[in-house]
């Protein structure tokens, strides 16, 4: 009769696991505010999230040898980037114990002890003295009615991805950081050049005014005037050099080395950002991680939704246990010493004080939290990318005048060296016009420094590499 109860509980309880349904709502993405095309007319369609493809060595594009070697460098040694990598594994192992609830818990719990009863509970009337040992195996299984266990998955796994795009969003700031910082280098080796040539001009022209001054040719003031401009230059050459110490520093950083060891030679050359070609507005919806790590934070707090409503809803566990027990440890194993016990257990929630209730409105609330977080995020990228193609096309065309300005400050810097050796005008006019033609080439030498750093904004803002999307 007693088989015959269990064989039903246990009928029961299956009927109720197979019929059991997932409470809350189905995650569904909302829509993101995005525009229907750039400013520079570029078009639009429909986003399908690519986040997990790999971004692509990117500042290859440069084609900088050294610039390709410290990137890797990067990869490979930067702590930064090794702390959201060891967080990826925490969530991961997160994820195991949340998949972990769907199986059942088995255990030994042997246990040995000496005790006394009551005389009232022995047959005699007297207090029994005796040992008690018992090795069960114990069985725990709480069975997902309402979807708890399910949406807790969920939940787990939209955080897993959240934290691998977190992860990928570390690793693109990395690697663009890097490159901005080398391309201010590249660009401080090209002002302290400029300066240094400037430096050899001004000694020639202070030879030259120590020779008229001793013929009697010019008066103290111009030496004095070109000693003066000769000193403040030097001083300007030492102020560039600590800025690339700096830079220099800040490089051993970003790279995983140590700053006292970490030595990159002065490179002189022109810099030029390469083409780019900024696809589609919805590639950022696509690739970006930031914007990824958003979307799966709205999917995790959706799910959690459901969890907290569960707990309105009772819980069934069965267990189960088997195993041995004996007052004595040689007949412990014994057949006629065998145990087992089988049954349900339900909890069922009646007065709380409102927390269940404050819990289900708090996670709602996060999950409200999460969607404008997201299209917080997606406003931002799209921003960030108007941002740079705006910033190339100004920086263009201010390089043009610049460019133009150098050629017009260097013709000028000649016809006022002759007029001087020519004795029309003093030596204060040269040292106007050499002021004016090394500020106009410093302030070259800056743009193109400003448009290779906004060209790696511009990949980082496209999420990567855009030549495979």
């Amino acid at each position: 009769m007693f088989n015959k109860m269990i064989r039903i509980a246990l009928s029961a309880l299956l009927v109720l696991a197979l019929s059991a349904c997932t409470i809350g709502l189905d995650y569904q993405k909302p829509e993101a505010i995005v525009p229907l095309t750039y400013k520079q007319d570029a078009p639009w369609k429909e986003a399908t999230p690519v986040d997990q493809v790999d971004k692509g060595a990117w500042w290859e594009v440069y084609a900088d040898p050294i610039l390709n070697d410290l990137e890797e460098q990067a990869i490979a040694a930067n702590q930064s980037l090794q702390a959201a990598m060891a967080r990826v594994e925490q969530v991961r192992t997160g994820l195991k114990l949340a998949r972990a609830d769907r199986l059942p818990t088995l255990a030994l719990s042997g246990s040995a002890r000496r005790e006394r009863t009551a005389g009232d509970f022995s047959s005699d009337g007297q207090g029994d003295t005796g040992n008690i040992f018992s090795l069960p195996f114990n069985l725990s299984y709480e069975l997902d009615l309402w979807g708890r266990t399910k949406r807790s998955i969920e939940a787990a796994d939209a955080d897993s991805e959240s934290i691998i795009a977190d992860y990928q969003a570390v690793l693109l700031s990395l690697q663009a950081e890097l490159a901005r910082n080398y391309f201010a280098l590249r660009a401080q080796d090209n002002e302290i050049a400029l300066v240094n040539q400037t430096l050899v001009l001004l000694q020639e022209a202070l030879d030259l005014v120590k020779s008229q001054y001793e013929n009697g040719q010019v008066s103290m003031l111009s030496l004095a005037q070109a000693e003066t401009e000769l000193a403040n230059t030097k001083a300007e050459v030492l102020g560039l050099q600590k800025q690339r110490n700096e830079l220099l520093n800040a490089l051993a950083v970003l790279s995983g080395s140590s700053a006292s060891d970490f030595m990159l030679v002065a490179e002189v050359g022109e810099l030029q950002p390469p083409e780019i070609a900024p696809g589609l507005p919805s590639s950022l919806l696509e690739r970006r991680p930031d914007v990824a790590a958003a979307e799966r934070q709205m999917a995790a707090a959706s799910a959690r939704i459901g969890v907290a409503k569960t707990a309105f809803f009772p819980s069934i566990s069965l267990t189960g246990n088997a195993g041995y027990a004996s007052a004595e440890i040689d007949s412990l194993f014994d057949w006629d010493n065998r145990t087992w016990g089988l049954g349900p257990a339900i909890y069922l929630p009646i007065f709380d004080a409102g927390r269940n209730s404050a819990n289900f409105e708090r996670a709602k609330l996060i999950y409200e939290e999460a969607i404008a977080n997201y299209r917080q995020q997606a406003l931002v990228a799209f921003q960030e990318v108007e941002d740079g193609l705006q910033g190339l096309q100004m920086l263009s065309r201010q390089g043009v005048f610049l460019t133009q300005a150098v050629e017009y400050a260097g013709q000028a810097l000649m016809l006022s060296e002759k007029r001087y050796r020519s004795g029309y005008v003093s030596y204060l006019e040269v040292i106007d016009t050499q002021r004016t033609a090394l500020q106009v080439a410093r302030s070259l030498a800056r743009l193109q420094g400003a448009q290779m750093s906004t060209s790696v904004l511009l990949i980082k803002a496209l999420g990567g590499d855009w030549t495979s999307s």
